[in-house]
């Protein structure tokens, strides 16, 4: 890149479902108001294509090659249960079409900085074939390592041969990124071994990842009036329940769950209202609801809704629990099982920072969700604020890797 050519950025947004691709956008806005000039190319698969459509960005044509990695995430669930291994053995197929995407897509146009948000399929490929490095490459992650949520050896091999690439063996070795982005503090880390002689941890995080925080793509200050946003969508002052599963079809149960808890709740609490959010896997007409339950398909700006609500029921993802605990909104949250980011990484967040309350699928009955409810409703959260200028610092750090600029914002 000369002095006189706008920056080229790459952006693959990776992982599954839609809240990496919200999380990338609001990186790359503060991106843009660092650098206005910049330009930045997208890859993506479905759904969060459509997110990064909607926003008005640049798709590249090659990502409709993409694999559709949450297609395959859905596959590898069994009801509300996603187990490590099925996934990754599914997944190696989908990863090669991914990184052969990648390396199309690179060889034929010059980029300046490649990002990708959870692309592990092109670290690991980067690092096997250093020549398909043609830019200064970022990674950014939430969570770090895996987990064996089971007693199963064959799921014990796996965890520990990933782990083991992840850390590059019991020394630890410098990621094949140029820079590695955390998405959290490093207590967001679990303070343990990769495995057996592997690192700690978070002692590796620390020594090779930079800790840019929360990333939100909202200023959750702004909806401090919830009567005038329940005004602005519609609702009016009964008590409002809004129960969400993100963008895969894995939560279609949880919803279903939370139908069947609605007449239990309505009995003692007889002016309640409930909305169930479908995302965009999932059909409306294929969710079982009483009377008096509304049933939407996909939501664009769903934390708007989150932010007027008096409770929220959501699976555990990362960053719907965020964005809960950022709105300071009473929820209930139920991980899937065996989902080890859900169940060890998120919940571990959720619980220092004293948000929200977990229930385990098996507890999460109709009575059981209908009891919690009633005495979640109308409390007043009183866990701290947290911070969530994330997108900020994580801007600044990507621009650093782009040469003609990384002295004007040190100036």
């Amino acid at each position: 890149m000369d002095g006189g050519t706008a920056p080229r950025v790459l952006f693959v947004s990776g992982s599954i479902g839609l809240g990496h691709a919200k999380r990338d956008l609001a990186i790359v806005g503060e991106l843009r108001r660092l650098l206005p000039s910049v330009q930045v190319a997208w890859l993506a698969g479905d759904p969060a294509r459509r997110v990064i459509e909607e926003a008005g960005e640049t798709l590249l044509p090659e990502a409709s090659q993409l694999p559709d990695e949450t297609g395959t995430a859905e596959q590898s669930a069994q009801g509300a249960s996603m187990n490590i291994i099925r996934y990754l053995l599914r997944a190696r197929s989908a990863w090669k079409q991914t990184v052969s995407t990648f390396e199309k897509v690179t060889a034929e146009q010059a980029f300046d900085l490649v990002v990708g948000d959870e692309t592990y399929e092109i670290e690991v490929a980067l690092h096997k074939r250093p020549e398909l490095k043609r830019a200064p490459f970022t990674i950014i992650f939430d969570f770090v390592g895996m987990d064996a949520m089971t007693r199963n050896p064959a799921e014990r091999a796996m965890v520990y041969m990933w782990n083991r690439i992840w850390c590059g063996g019991p020394g630890g070795t410098r990621p094949p990124a140029d820079q590695v982005l955390f998405i959290g503090e490093p207590e967001d880390v679990v303070d343990r071994p990769f495995g057996y002689r592997l690192p700690n941890r978070r002692e590796y995080a620390s020594r090779y990842y930079k800790f840019v925080g929360y990333v939100l793509g909202f200023d959750p200050t702004a909806y401090s009036d919830r009567v005038k946003l329940r005004r602005a969508l519609g609702y009016d002052d009964r008590p409002l329940i809004v129960c969400s599963v993100g963008g895969t079809s894995v939560g279609a149960d949880l919803l279903d769950r939370c139908a069947a808890a609605f007449p239990h709740i309505e009995r003692q609490v007889p002016d309640v209202r409930m909305v169930l959010v479908c995302g965009p896997r999932i059909d409306p007409a294929n969710v079982r609801a009483p009377s008096g339950v509304q049933v939407l398909g996909y939501v664009p700006r769903l934390h708007e809704h989150l932010a007027a609500c008096d409770l929220a029921i959501v699976q555990g993802g990362g960053t719907t629990t965020l964005e809960l605990s950022a709105l300071r909104r009473p929820f209930i949250y139920v991980p899937l099982e065996g989902h080890c980011e859900q169940e060890v990484a998120v919940a571990g967040r959720v619980a220092r920072h004293r948000a929200g309350e977990r229930l385990s699928y098996r507890q999460a009955t109709p009575e059981v969700l209908a009891e919690h409810a009633v005495r979640l409703l109308g409390s007043v959260p009183d866990w701290p604020l947290i911070r969530t200028d994330g997108a900020r610092r994580a801007a600044q750090l990507i621009a650093e890797l782009l040469p003609s600029t990384s002295a004007a914002l040190a100036a």
